[in-house]
């Protein structure tokens, strides 16, 4: 497959890449552009989720790796939910491989368009932190739930990471922000290693994309501590809401 890619394929996948890094470093739906983007390109569907999910890693590291630079997320304090969140992505990952997607293709873009009306109308949504609203056990069962859902399905987890950590965890928005991709960057870890382990992933088309991703995953992380709430939550409801169309085109038209 590798020698049918040319070096102009490269730099469109790589472009591909940088956008949806920075895309997803402020609002989440990265996946959205870069899956089409292989698929168009000839790669077969495994590998193309292989490839997406090697690539993402650069991204969500870089901008993970910004946040924590500027001290809006800790490590030590996470280890529970890290750890939830990767078990959970390598079983939704596994799954996948014996289960069809259909029932959650179809529900998902309206538990997304649900998200992005609470998230542009609810007045609780700012910069600032609030206390636990329902206990940590629940938020990281939650948590541990979307990272499932990445693993075994994927479109709308920045969004849904988000909407926890604010809703159930009292969060700020830089907050949850920082926190949502630091999760998003454990659950593609441990879905990568499943594809990886299985055989499915391109490298050099991986690590060429990933570095496209991790400048802009690096941008746009800047971007969002820079300008906060003017940037990140109609972004957020912008990408969710053209996530949901795009769903709702592939299934019912």
């Amino acid at each position: 497959m590798l020698e049918d890619i040319g070096l102009q394929l490269y730099i469109v996948l790589f472009c591909a890449a940088f956008v949806a890094g920075f895309i997803d470093s402020i609002a989440g739906g990265g996946g959205m552009i870069t899956i089409p983007a292989l698929l168009l390109a000839g790669i077969p569907p495994h590998q193309a989720l292989g490839v997406n999910k090697l690539q993402s890693c650069f991204g969500s590291f870089s901008a993970t790796l910004h946040f924590y630079k500027k001290k809006h997320l800790t490590i030590k304090d996470n280890i529970v939910p890290i750890f939830c969140v990767f078990l959970c992505a390598i079983c939704g990952t596994l799954l996948i491989r014996i289960l069809n997607t259909d029932f959650l293709a179809k529900c998902i873009p309206f538990l997304l368009i649900i998200f992005a009306f609470y998230f542009l109308f609810s007045p609780k949504i700012s910069e600032d932190q609030r206390a636990v609203r329902y206990g940590h056990t629940l938020l990281y069962a939650v948590l541990g739930c979307i990272g499932f859902y990445d693993g075994f399905f994927g479109p709308g987890t920045g969004s849904f990471l988000m909407l926890a950590l604010i809703g159930l965890g009292g969060y700020g928005l830089k907050t949850a922000l920082a926190h949502a991709k630091l999760f998003n960057f454990t659950s593609n870890v441990a879905s990568m290693l499943v594809f990886a382990l299985g055989g499915h992933i391109l490298w050099l088309l991986g690590f060429i994309m990933g570095i496209g991703q991790f400048i802009g995953a690096n941008i746009g992380s800047r971007l969002a501590l820079r300008y906060g709430i003017k940037i990140i939550k109609p972004l957020v409801v912008c990408v969710s809401l053209i996530i949901c169309i795009k769903l709702l085109y592939n299934q019912y038209f």
